[in-house]
């Protein structure tokens, strides 16, 4: 029973957290970006907390929203993401692998869609981290919230509000709204 206890406490601990995430988004949503949010990934039990169009038609952003210890600094540590002294860069894994099946269900090299993770509550080390993961090319991005929107806002270079249109239907077709229990 305290298990079952632990694991609703931290599911609503995240949700808040997304909630979070989700309620900075609007002025993106405004200046024309696609965002949809809590999708599944096909073929896995996983969900995306938060995928973004961008106004130039031609990129996704795979958002991962996590809450960490307030009292605790985010940091690269030896290449690894901590939060104070827990290694957290399995969640960076995580969502570079999320942004990586994502560009192949959607049909998109990897490069075009950018995996990010916004964390709220722990503190960002310079304000921003640019952490590696296996398998993934590029970089993940690692922000506090309040660098969230300013890094995706100066992201885009050309406005193609057609292409965006088009590409947000594809996301909308190929991923789902998240209906599984876990991931």
């Amino acid at each position: 029973m305290r298990r079952a206890d632990a694991h609703a406490a931290r599911a609503e601990h995240g949700a808040a957290g997304e909630r979070m995430t989700a309620g900075l988004l609007g002025p993106l949503e405004a200046a024309g970006w696609h965002i949809r949010h809590d999708l599944a990934l096909p073929g896995s039990r996983a969900n995306l907390d938060h995928v973004l169009v961008s106004p130039c038609g031609s990129a996704v952003v795979v958002l991962d929203t996590k809450r960490w210890h307030r009292g605790r600094t985010t940091a690269l540590v030896r290449g690894r993401v901590h939060c104070g002294q827990e290694d957290r860069h399995r969640q960076v894994e995580a969502v570079a692998s999320y942004a990586r099946r994502t560009a192949a269900a959607l049909g998109m090299p990897t490069g075009s869609v950018w995996p990010l993770l916004v964390v709220h509550g722990s503190p960002i080390l310079g304000g921003r981290l640019e952490a590696r993961a296996p398998g993934w090319d590029g970089v993940v991005h690692v922000l506090g919230p309040d660098r969230l929107v300013p890094t995706l806002a100066a992201a885009p270079r050309q406005w193609d509000p057609e292409r965006g249109s088009v590409l947000a239907a594809r996301v909308d077709q190929v991923l789902r709204a998240y209906g599984g229990s876990g991931g």
